[in-house]
């Protein structure tokens, strides 16, 4: 399509859909001119959620309001509902009535994955065999899982590639991946985790990078190097967390090199979706989706 036959068709579309919803020019984007889809972390909209002003069914509706192309669920918002196929039916049917892929599901609360003792660990596979059989259902690739444990670097890793490898084995059954988040602790260190993926050695384990979650203790403020810890991650992800807080005026994430992280990723040779999670304070959750989905189009376009 010519350039100007597509701005006078962009128009057009957006005349007649004024009347639903307001459409950014940055949605209208033809996501072939990139390998790369959009999926959105139903976190992003986790105050509006927790508030009530929308609910988990509402989730696949407003994201392609947004022009986005996958959901990633988050347990807590239809904690209850894992073993009801009349609810994950009509979830699964308004994402496809949308035209969005359900991508994964985010379970947290549901145990310790390297708990240190063995029944403990047992019960958080049980814990998380619900959530493999509505990924399933649902038709996701993954749950999102963490990798939390106690004890030595070493005791630790050992711990959680025991707990993964049962989930694992548990998800091979349902072909659902079981991937990990750095999400604090030991988990966020790249080293560990990465390490933690060659102990599992199994083909349903991966990676799902998060771009901001690089916070090994908040009390001491102990971090690892975000770079460095992509770069380590990258050759198990399975998904990829597009972390933003904070813009500058251009539009770029304020502490995060945009183009060198998408540039990590892009050079691992992934392929998957990339998942926006605004977690700002300074935009509305909406507007803070916006522009994560704005920032990623014109990193895009450098690759």
């Amino acid at each position: 399509m010519m350039k100007t036959n597509r701005r006078n068709f962009l128009r057009t579309t957006a005349a007649a859909t004024a009347g639903t919803f307001l459409i950014s020019p940055g949605f209208a984007m033809n996501a072939s001119s990139s390998r790369y889809k959009i999926s959105l972390a139903e976190w992003s909209f986790h105050k509006a959620l927790f508030a009530g002003e929308m609910t988990n069914l509402d989730f696949p509706k407003v994201t392609r309001e947004l022009g986005i192309d996958g959901v990633e669920y988050v347990n807590q918002f239809f904690k209850d509902k894992a073993k009801d196929e009349k609810y994950l039916g009509e979830l699964k049917k308004i994402a496809k009535n949308e035209g969005v892929t359900n991508v994964l599901i985010m379970c947290d609360g549901e145990g310790m994955v390297g708990h240190p003792e063995k029944e403990e660990r047992l019960k958080t596979l049980e814990n998380h065999k619900k959530w493999v059989d509505a990924a399933a259902f649902l038709g996701c690739h993954s749950i999102r899982v963490n990798a939390g444990s106690r004890g030595t670097f070493e005791e630790q890793q050992k711990l959680a590639a025991d707990g993964l490898r049962m989930i694992c084995e548990y998800g091979d059954t349902k072909k659902i991946n079981v991937i990990v988040e750095n999400h604090g602790g030991l988990s966020s260190n790249g080293e560990w985790l990465s390490g933690v993926m060659k102990m599992v050695d199994h083909k349903r384990v991966g990676t799902l990078p998060d771009f901001g979650n690089f916070t090994i203790d908040r009390e001491t403020g102990e971090e690892y190097d975000r770079y460095k810890g992509v770069e380590l991650l990258m050759p198990y992800a399975k998904g990829v967390s597009a972390k933003t807080n904070v813009f500058n005026a251009a539009g770029d994430e304020a502490n995060m090199d945009y183009y060198r992280l998408m540039k990590i990723v892009d050079d691992a040779g992934y392929k998957g979706f990339v998942g926006i999670e605004f977690e700002g304070t300074e935009l509305p959750e909406r507007e803070g989706v916006i522009a994560t989905k704005e920032l990623l189009e014109k990193v895009f376009k450098t690759l």
